[in-house]
């Protein structure tokens, strides 16, 4: 049978439309402008390749592998991350002090500041530090963890009066991160904000007291304060109109006794690969690969991002000795 010339046309143009609708389908999402704000779950202390900067960021943190898959990486003025290790959120209007071995303590300056009119995208990792939750979970439970291995004494050591004390906190800290997306969106007003979730810690069921030494019982309070946690934070994107991840629910089957598996690592400081209770590479790229599908992407190019801004020998050393005796979070 032959086919008219106007069935032929017709023909080429749908093919035309259903082989653009898959390009653009599979296109990476569009954004100018990307800054990245957040703790040390966001700049990835001890990931190769670390940056020089005593806020021992890496360039293989979710940022640097996001804005990668979005062709921002190498683009001049495309890509800024200012996460910074141990910030809470008062660091986005307020300077934060971090080490250093020159001087006894420097200083970085607001995240905020990084915000400009013409940013597009933002994400935003934080809120663990405030009131020292996550550091007061990783430095008590294992201290506490012999006075009743198979019982809860770090959530009674923080039950006072019959309150949880960590989780009261938290309820503040959902007030702190909505204040913290009205900040930025006032910076930054054409910007879509993303709120990125933390990955858990501990399984929801079973122990592994080698990797991470909490008693028994702590493990199930341990996992509820990640949920209040992420709670918190997805009750303040959704009041604030913003966006977010949820990398607690993506990284089940990836908590820390999950050996290779692992998105965090344990109680052990890996000085090539993460500092203890922190995320891997292989956590960061999980959750940029969250946060590219939650702006619309597909599937992302594997293309690892470059080494820029990279510490030398003599400062990953001077790093690799701080780190693990001032980092909270």
């Amino acid at each position: 049978m032959r086919l008219s010339a106007k069935i032929k046309v017709a023909l080429a143009i749908t093919v035309g439309l259903v082989v653009t609708t898959a390009v653009d389908a599979n296109a990476a999402p569009s954004f100018q402008r990307y800054v990245a704000l957040g703790d040390s779950y966001t700049a990835g202390p001890l990931i190769p390749w670390q940056q020089a900067s005593w806020c021992f960021r890496s360039n293989n943190n979710y940022p640097s592998w996001l804005a990668t898959h979005l062709g921002l990486y190498s683009k001049p003025g495309g890509f800024t991350d200012v996460s910074c290790s141990s910030a809470d959120t008062t660091n986005m209007t307020q300077s934060q002090t971090t080490p250093s071995t020159d001087i006894p303590l420097t200083s970085q300056p607001p995240q905020f500041e990084a915000l400009r009119l013409d940013t597009d995208l933002i994400t935003i990792g934080i809120g663990g530090n405030d009131f020292s939750v996550f550091g007061s979970l990783i430095s008590t439970c294992p201290e506490v963890r012999s006075s009743d291995p198979a019982g809860h004494p770090c959530q009674d050591h923080y039950t006072i009066n019959g309150i949880d004390t960590v989780k009261a906190a938290i309820k503040q800290t959902q007030l702190n991160l909505e204040n913290v997306i009205k900040g930025a969106r006032t910076r930054s007003p054409a910007a879509k904000i993303v709120i990125v979730g933390y990955p858990r810690l501990v399984p929801p069921s079973g122990y592994c007291p080698d990797v991470v030494p909490f008693a028994d019982g702590d493990y199930a309070w341990t996992d509820s304060v990640a949920r209040a946690l992420n709670d918190a934070q997805a009750t303040a994107a959704r009041r604030q109109n913003a966006t977010f991840v949820d990398a607690y629910a993506a990284s089940l089957g990836h908590d820390a006794c999950t050996g290779s598996a692992a998105w965090v690592s344990g109680q052990s400081t890996n000085l090539f690969r993460a500092v203890a209770y922190h995320p891997y590479q292989q956590g960061m790229e999980g959750v940029a690969n969250l946060v590219y599908r939650a702006l619309g992407g597909r599937t992302p190019a594997t293309v690892a991002p470059l080494a820029r801004d990279a510490a030398t020998k003599a400062q990953l050393e001077q790093m690799a000795d701080i780190v693990p005796k001032t980092l909270n979070h």
